[in-house]
């Protein structure tokens, strides 16, 4: 994988790898929580057929595979479906749009490719691993962040004294600092009633993009270049990123129960 190459270029070369940026997107742990979290949510049609379509593999398990892909560049034009920049004052709708696409579009070419019977097996394999993925980052609010910073990459900061960026504070550290598997945090995602998870699910993609963009405002005002961010942080909002991570797993859960029903 990318990170573990670069890891080992860091250790040979004696380059700190905190001088790097890193654009996971969640991170592996994160990605898999909401994979994992979308599985329990499924109906027995939609799971048999996305076992049968994967193969046995589980969705927590190819969440990060539209990662895995980015330093092959024959996967190139997909880089810009994990994300859209748009102002903090701004919609979708009104904003300016990447002509080569992004976010909203990557999902819903996915869908589309799923629910075309004409697609074929391996076809439809990549755009479901790609929409699990997607969903993801649909909930990550420096995903929706502004294009001046890259979404908080340029955004300079410290993590527990070490160099960040806002980007990455949000896509892995909080994360990686609680310190638990993927599976330990979709096991310790909130209890919902029946009624609370129909009430997270309601909407579309663009609602649901929309209630991250709100967000990411708030990210924006956390921090700003230079802040050490440390157990404070933490405290405040791994509550929301654990909250984020669910409701792109119960939002994946609706999608494929529609798709594949």
């Amino acid at each position: 994988m990318k990170t573990t190459r670069l890891v080992f270029l860091t250790l040979f070369l004696g380059i700190p790898l905190s001088l790097f940026s890193i654009d996971l997107d969640w991170g592996a742990t994160g990605h898999r929580v909401t994979g994992k979290i979308a599985e329990k949510h499924l109906t027995n049609k939609a799971k048999k057929k996305i076992e049968k379509l994967l193969a046995g593999e589980s969705l927590a398990f190819v969440s990060t595979f539209a990662d895995e892909i980015k330093a092959d560049k024959k996967y190139k034009m997909y880089s810009v479906w994990h994300y859209v920049n748009m102002a903090l004052d701004e919609t979708y709708e009104g904003s300016v749009k990447n002509p080569t696409g992004d976010i909203v579009t990557g999902i819903s070419n996915c869908i589309n490719v799923l629910k075309d019977e004409n697609s074929d097996a391996e076809k439809k394999r990549f755009h479901l691993k790609m929409l699990v993925h997607l969903m993801g980052d649909l909930h990550q609010p420096m995903h929706i962040g502004q294009r001046e910073d890259k979404g908080g990459n340029t955004i300079q900061v410290q993590w527990h004294g070490k160099g960040s960026n806002l980007h990455r504070v949000w896509d892995s550290n909080i994360i990686n600092e609680w310190g638990m598997s993927y599976v330990e945090l979709s096991n310790n995602a909130k209890r919902l009633s029946a009624s609370q998870v129909k009430e997270i699910q309601k909407g579309n993609v663009l609602e649901w993009m929309r209630d991250t963009h709100e967000l990411t405002k708030e990210v924006y005002a956390s921090a700003k270049k230079g802040d050490n961010l440390r157990y404070g942080y933490s405290y405040k909002f791994l509550p929301i990123v654990r909250e984020q991570l669910q409701k792109g797993g119960l939002r994946l859960a609706k999608l494929l129960n529609e798709i594949f029903s």
